[in-house]
């Protein structure tokens, strides 16, 4: 075993620091001697022979967010295989201990957006291995061609004393396997015509740090009465190629990703199947325009997730200014979806006070990673034109949408003015500013008990208990109010003692009042 010796630090102002690490090599066949003396032919080593090299270092406090172990592929390899283990310090209470990623590029580069992409892990595993037909969860089957890849740690917090981490690089020689077709999902079902779709679109598999393959998250999904789900798996695109076989007429799947960086996380929902964004920048980097722009040429939409996570990295570092959708409602509601919405609200008003018509829409997903997490709670009911990729992201970019518990949460938002005008969900009621304006709210599935707020741009104007009819009605002028958006919560778990509503039962986008 060798320690290595960083060979180059790349850190530039405001740029990700990113430690290159002296190469390891590995016999290629015109080192290895003659094919008579190794029993394979054409100068290769004997099919089905390996050879391993294990590499060790020491990563201080402040190490740089990407550490990259080149490795020098020959020609006639059949598999790589990787695994690697980093020591695990006490630390005192209140101090990050020691936390590392890994994954992989290919002979194609780590440049960041590149096309050397090969697979990624984050913690979830110590050991991967890739071929031409197979390839653990996380990483993409292909060929392992002759040339320079690339192992990269990622050093997600390093403790006081230091990372020590070891690298196994393995390859087995051989003729490799056929490479096997991807069997990507139809981005269409048959679906009801306009109708009001339901949807999880932040979900986890065995492909990134979830316990769930795509065949038990697929039946969750039926079983939550979902009819759509968006796969996004953290940095990775390998659960696209699995897809196929698990959707189906009952169950659109999109393909796309949680793009994972060291300043939020944030989906990208309905990619173009097999399409990989990059996540290693931070904010002070300036490239997320890049990769947004990169989102939407392949279908996509940007979406940020839990944007007040308390877990690290997950605070959302990067604004708001480019981005279709906010994830207001991420699992269980908790304290940070709270921040999230009370940010949210704010950017309303923010809208309505410019009166450009722009705005951005709400949208809630379960994050399901594994038991006991819920698929489809919470889920989003958005109104589309038909159950496709395309109808489904013109509905959440427009936020004829809201956001429900369970299918077992049923909801009517309307606005009506004087003249028979008539206005849903994430839509403009065009009326007089002194025009009476009757704004209704039904809804069933919920318990009793179930307190309704009724929310605008001065803040809550209506808080009442949801009348055994289940229809809440209210009257009020654009003058008074630009939008009116619902909250239908549970009853306050002390009563209403500390001023903290309940949690949510759904939450609707809002309708604008008034002549933009």
């Amino acid at each position: 075993m060798e320690r290595r010796n960083v060979l180059k630090l790349s850190a530039l102002a405001g740029a990700t620091g990113v430690l290159t690490l002296a190469p390891v090599s590995f016999a290629a066949a015109s080192d290895s001697g003659s094919a008579a003396h190794h029993g394979g032919s054409g100068g290769l080593p004997p099919e089905g022979s390996v050879q391993s090299r294990v590499v060790t270092g020491h990563l201080p406090t402040g190490a740089a967010d990407f550490v990259y172990l080149p490795v020098e592929v020959p020609s006639g390899v059949r598999q790589i295989a990787v695994s690697y283990s980093y020591n695990r310090p006490t630390v005192p209470p209140g101090t990050q201990g020691n936390a590392c990623d890994i994954g992989i590029f290919d002979q194609h580069g780590t440049a960041v957006g590149g096309r050397g992409f090969r697979g990624w892990s984050g913690g979830a595993r110590t050991e991967f291995a890739i071929s031409a037909d197979t390839a653990t969860p996380g990483y993409l089957a292909g060929p392992v061609k002759a040339g320079t890849w690339y192992v990269v740690l990622g050093p997600y917090t390093v403790a006081p004393q230091g990372l020590d981490y070891s690298v196994t690089v393995t390859l087995t020689f051989g003729t490799p396997a056929e490479t096997q077709v991807p069997d990507y999902p139809a981005d269409h079902a048959p679906g009801r015509g306009r109708a009001w779709y339901r949807g999880d679109c932040h979900l986890h598999t065995v492909h990134s740090d979830g316990k769930r393959t795509v065949e038990q998250l697929a039946a969750l999904a039926r079983a939550a009465g979902l009819d759509f789900i968006n796969s996004s798996d953290h940095n990775t695109t390998s659960a696209h190629a699995q897809l196929g076989p698990v959707s189906g007429d009952d169950l659109l799947i999109l393909t796309g990703e949680e793009v994972t960086t060291r300043n939020g996380h944030y989906l990208a929902i309905g990619l173009d199947a097999g399409e990989w964004i990059d996540w290693r920048y931070r904010a002070r980097d300036d490239a997320f325009g890049r990769f947004t722009r990169q989102i939407r040429r392949a279908g996509g939409i940007v979406v940020p997730a839990h944007p007040y996570a308390p877990s690290l990295a997950s605070q959302w570092k990067f604004g708001y200014d480019d981005v279709d959708a906010i994830e207001v409602w991420n699992g269980p509601w908790t304290l940070d979806d709270e921040l999230t919405l009370a940010t949210w609200d704010n950017l309303l008003t923010g809208a309505a006070r410019r009166g450009d018509g722009h705005w951005i829409p709400a949208m809630g997903n379960s994050d399901a990673h594994r038991d006991p997490d819920v698929v489809g709670l919470p889920q989003t009911v958005v109104l589309a034109d038909g159950l496709n990729r395309r109808a489904l992201q013109d509905g959440l970019r427009a936020g004829t949408s809201w956001i429900a518990e369970s299918a077992a949460v049923q909801l009517s938002f309307t606005a009506s003015g004087p003249r028979g005008e008539h206005a849903g969900i994430g839509e403009r009621l065009s009326v007089a500013p002194d025009a009476s304006v009757t704004v209704r709210l039904e809804a069933s599935g919920v318990p009793a008990g179930t307190v309704v707020r009724l929310m605008t741009d001065e803040g809550q104007m209506v808080g009442a208990l949801l009348p055994a009819s289940g229809v809440l009605e209210w009257s009020t002028t654009a003058s008074i109010a630009s939008y009116v958006r619902a909250e239908v919560r549970r009853p306050a778990a002390d009563g209403g003692a500390s001023g903290m509503p309940g949690p949510a039962l759904a939450i609707t986008n809002p309708i604008w009042l008034g002549k933009q």
